[in-house]
C-alpha cells in the first residue's frame, strides 16, 4: 500500500503513446481510462474507490498504475474518466477555480456549488467525454456527484460511473447502509472496483482509495484489492 502525502500533487502518467493523438471523435486511438470508479456517502464523509487501468480503444492496456482520483479542494476529490486529456485538463481546471476561489473570499467553495462549476464546465467548456465522480464534504455533509459529458449533475448517497459500472452497481445496491462507518465504506468500494474488475476489460491492476472527511484528503494506493475485503 502506497499513501500519498500531498494529494495535491497529482500523479498522473503518460498514458499515450507519442504516435497516438489524442482526439474527440471516439476513434480507438484514443487514450482512455476505461475505468470503475465508485463514490460513497457515510455519517463521516465520503469514500471514493477506482481502479488504476488505463486502455488504448478499451482493448490495449497502455498504463497499470494510473491515479484516477485527485484532490481538487480542502475537502474533496474528482475521479478521472474518460478521455484521459479531458479529464487532466477538467481536474486542473477545477482545482485552480477551487484555490482561487478560497483566495478571493478566504473560505473554501461548498461542494454544492464545486459540483455547479464542473457540471458548467463539462457543458461548456473543452473537455471531451468524461464523466467523473465528486465527493466531498462541508458544512451541510456528505455529498457525492456524477457529472455527465452534457453537464448534467446528478447527487446521490452512492453512485458509479466507467465502463464498469453495471459489474459495480450490483455489488453496491445489496449492501449500501446510510449508516456505514468509513471503514466499512472503503471495504465495500473495493467489493465494488474488484467486483467490476472481474469481467469488465477496461478495468483492473488494484484499487486507489480517496478518504474525504471535515479534516481532508487522504489517497491511498492497493496493489491487491482482495486485502481489503
Amino acid at each position: 500500500m502506497k499513501e500519498i502525502t500531498d494529494p495535491y500533487e497529482p500523479e498522473l502518467a503518460s498514458f499515450q503513446d507519442a504516435d497516438t493523438p489524442d482526439t474527440a471523435d471516439g476513434d480507438d486511438t484514443v487514450a482512455k481510462t476505461g475505468t470503475t470508479t465508485v463514490g460513497i456517502t457515510t455519517p463521516d464523509g465520503v469514500v471514493i474507490g477506482t481502479d488504476r487501468r488505463a486502455s488504448l480503444g478499451g482493448r490495449f492496456v497502455s498504463n497499470k498504475s494510473v491515479q484516477k482520483v485527485e484532490q481538487i479542494h480542502p475537502t474533496a476529490a474528482l475521479t478521472l474518466v474518460g478521455s484521459v486529456g479531458g479529464a487532466q485538463s477538467f481536474i486542473r481546471t477545477l482545482r485552480s477555480e477551487a484555490s482561487l476561489y478560497e483566495t478571493r473570499r478566504d473560505e473554501p467553495m461548498s461542494i454544492h456549488a464545486l459540483a455547479t462549476l464542473a457540471g458548467n464546465f463539462a457543458r461548456g467548456g473543452p473537455f471531451f467525454a468524461i464523466n467523473p465522480i465528486l465527493g466531498g464534504v462541508d458544512e451541510d455533509g456528505s455529498h457525492v456527484y456524477s457529472i455527465d459529458p452534457a453537464g448534467g449533475v446528478m447527487e446521490d448517497d452512492y453512485t458509479v460511473t466507467g465502463s464498469g459500472m453495471q459489474l459495480a452497481h450490483g455489488a453496491l445496491e445489496n449492501q449500501y447502509d446510510d449508516d456505514l462507518s468509513l471503514e466499512e465504506a472503503e471495504t465495500l468500494a473495493a467489493r465494488a472496483v474488484n467486483a467490476a474488475t472481474e469481467r469488465d476489460t477496461g478495468s483492473g491492476n488494484g484499487l486507489v482509495l480517496a478518504t474525504v472527511t471535515e479534516d481532508g484528503v487522504e489517497i491511498t494506493h492497493h496493489d491487491d484489492v482482495t486485502d481489503l475485503l
